[in-house]
């Protein structure tokens, strides 16, 4: 039997329903970032990435190169097994926990990304409690709705956001009953933040525990960067905290924070942890190395907070449709996935801009957008030329230009 026609044919939806995803051959220049060399199908030139998720430009940051070099000099480039076979390396537990001190916790638990750490968290706290039910907002990444899905548990889903029908659900089941709010602190792609207080008060009233993914404000918010529930003063009350090293701390792998036996638990029972090699201790060390010049350096937070209130104002004043919120994301509405793909190559081709189309299913479809996430590292003229190439590209497009801000759906 032939089977490559399957294939193919799944490959042909996608390119039918203009949502085939293209990589673009990147190459990052240390210490001239967000410049990078493109290596297109002409031959290398040089590019300005404006969809990094390496918020604070710390993947370059000198003190987070040393100590990845300096590490994999004295330790060796890989951690030599899983955690329970000689994985455990001195820098992996210094990581561990440097990350429970970041967010008040007894203890951190590492894994290899933040996919794996929500996937493989959420499914395994909620298998170790009885009859458990899994209330999840709507809005909820694809690592945390897997976690939910491989967990076997009862779930329902709440409106994204809305509190109310979120205590609907909640007051319907008995208080005695396990229950699991999950949840998104900064939503990624509307950039819009949850009611963390609110959802707490409710967790309390009808005995549920919390899990926040973190994932796009550690680092980003509150104090030393431990996120929007630090930020909120509420970190005490939430049950577990899921963050990512590869993020504002320009690294790699995920974790969970929260008390100890819960973090002694998910390390004794959750197969995502227990049979994958740990990350290296070059990573570990690096990843420490980010965390710890976060809390007490300032500078990159309230930089980068500048650069994205200037680029959202230019873009408004030019009538392009930004997607209003209040954090560091900035997403342009584009509403047709054929011209959202279009967009970014003309930026890419015609002007040197990387900016990565946004399309279903990371977005419902009609919401197709350009995601673009501003650093610290993008100066006036980087900005100034972005505004001035979208315009050009929503001209040619003859995409609409408008004089007023879009409200996030």
């Amino acid at each position: 039997m032939i089977y490559d026609h399957f294939f193919s044919e799944a490959l042909g939806r996608l390119h039918s329903e203009r949502r085939y995803r293209e990589f673009a051959d990147l190459e990052r220049v240390a210490g001239r970032f967000p410049q990078a060399i493109w290596h297109a199908p002409d031959g290398p030139r040089p590019v300005v990435i404006w969809c990094s998720n390496d918020y604070l430009g710390m993947g370059q940051h000198p003190k987070v190169i040393d100590a990845m070099v300096e590490t994999a000099i004295r330790m060796g480039a890989g951690a030599g097994g899983t955690r329970n076979i000689s994985g455990t390396n001195h820098p992996i537990v210094e990581l561990e926990n440097e990350l429970a001190s970041l967010h008040g916790k007894d203890a951190a638990l590492v894994f290899t990304s933040g996919y794996v750490s929500n996937e493989t968290g959420i499914a395994t706290i909620a298998r170790l409690l009885p009859d458990c039910l899994i209330l999840s907002d709507a809005l909820n990444h694809n690592s945390m709705i897997e976690g939910v899905r491989r967990s076997g548990v009862e779930k329902k889903i709440w409106r994204h956001n809305d509190v109310r029908h979120l205590e609907d659900l909640l007051a319907a089941e008995p208080f005695e009953r396990p229950k699991l709010i999950v949840f998104e602190a900064l939503y990624s792609m509307d950039g819009d933040l949850a009611p963390v207080n609110r959802i707490c008060d409710l967790a309390e009233r009808y005995g549920a525990m919390t899990y926040i993914d973190e994932v796009h404000s550690t680092g980003m918010y509150g104090p030393g960067g431990a996120g929007i529930a630090a930020r909120e003063g509420t970190s005490h009350r939430i049950d577990v905290i899921e963050g990512t090293l590869a993020k504002a701390f320009g690294c790699l792998g995920g974790y969970i924070s929260a008390d100890a036996k819960i973090i002694d638990a998910v390390r004794s029972y959750a197969p995502g942890f227990i049979f994958t090699t740990a990350l290296p201790p070059a990573v570990c060390a690096a990843a420490t190395a980010a965390i710890r010049h976060l809390k007490t350096s300032q500078w990159e937070r309230d930089r980068h907070q500048e650069r994205a209130a200037r680029l959202k104002s230019l873009l408004h004043a030019a009538g392009l449709p930004l997607m209003l919120n209040d954090t560091h994301i900035v997403p342009l509405l584009v509403a047709d996935p054929e011209k959202c793909k279009i967009a970014s190559d003309l930026l890419l081709s015609d002007h040197g801009i990387y900016v990565q189309p946004i399309n279903f299913p990371t977005v419902p479809r009609g919401t197709e957008r350009l995601r673009i996430t501003p650093t610290p590292y993008h100066d006036n003229a980087l900005i100034d030329a972005l505004v001035d190439a979208l315009v050009d590209v929503w001209t040619r497009l003859e995409l609409p230009l408008q004089r007023h801000v879009l409200a996030a759906e």
